[in-house]
């Protein structure tokens, strides 16, 4: 009997150690490799031009606190001015966010509600002021036919007034699906008229809701899922792809290192 206890004691300890120590080397894990210097030479070398993000994890995030699904949406803010603040120390002259894709019409409607308010909130918020002031241009990325009636004034609006910013693009993916948007630019190009023969690729960009975007350099997904959802299926044809647990509205500066840190480490062949 005590050496059954002795044994039971030694297997608690271990577990105990285990356990402690695993924290720790998941909390190293989430730290990227090199330090900020390092990191901002390493991007002047191999240039982060076009950053996008798929943004998971808020509901999750406010379901493990016991909170309503639109808490999380208005924490998940938080992240985006972390992720701005992140391509400004480090040059990355682009970046994609989304927002609201397509199939989100599908949750319930006092979410919507919540959501769309948060959204006219933002953009009319004094954080705006601070864009503007900091040279970002604002453009809104999909159905537009789509876009609520009230928050439609407001959209135009900031549009009109960073259009001519260069500092930092920034791209809201909303109202948005890659599939859908396919099928609107092969309507278009139908209505204008465009022979199957003579099609290129460059005349398919022009009638895409995305057509001023570049290719994605290196595209980020929260919370878990490795899979794009119908995010820029034609700007992400030769991107990095990195995948990380931590739900959107945890996310912090130092994850964000760490994919870079991911990118810059990475050799890109594009077919070769």
């Amino acid at each position: 009997m005590k050496n059954r206890i002795i044994i039971l004691l030694t297997i608690c300890a271990l577990l105990a150690l285990f356990l402690l120590f695993s924290d720790k080397f998941m909390q190293q894990d989430r730290l990227p490799a090199l330090n900020p210097e390092q990191l901002k030479l390493a991007l002047q070398e191999k240039p982060l031009r076009h950053l996008g993000i798929i943004m998971d994890g808020n509901r999750r995030w406010a379901q493990h606190q016991g909170l309503k699904p639109w808490i999380g949406h208005r924490k998940g803010v938080d992240s985006i001015k972390e992720t701005l603040q992140f391509c400004k120390d480090y040059a990355v002259p682009e970046l994609t966010l989304y927002v609201f894709s397509l199939e989100n019409f599908n949750r319930p409607q006092e979410e919507l509600s919540f959501l769309f308010d948060i959204l006219a909130q933002e953009i009319a918020s004094s954080e705006m002021d601070n864009l503007f002031k900091e040279g970002v241009r604002v453009r809104f990325i999909g159905d537009r036919a789509l876009f609520p009636e009230k928050l439609l004034p407001l959209i135009n609006d900031i549009e009109h007034k960073t259009a001519l910013h260069t500092n930092l693009k920034l791209n809201l993916l909303f109202c948005y699906g890659g599939q859908q948007e396919m099928v609107a630019a092969a309507r278009a190009i139908k209505n204008a008229s465009v022979s199957d023969a003579s099609l290129t690729w460059d005349q398919l960009k022009e009638h895409m809701w995305s057509a001023e975007l570049p290719t994605i350099d290196l595209i980020i997904r929260t919370a878990g899922d490795q899979r794009l959802s119908n995010f820029l299926p034609m700007q992400s044809a030769y991107s990095e792809l990195y995948f990380t647990p931590r739900l959107w509205p945890e996310i912090t500066k130092d994850d964000l290192m760490q994919a870079a840190d991911f990118f810059v480490n990475t050799k890109r062949n594009f077919g070769k």
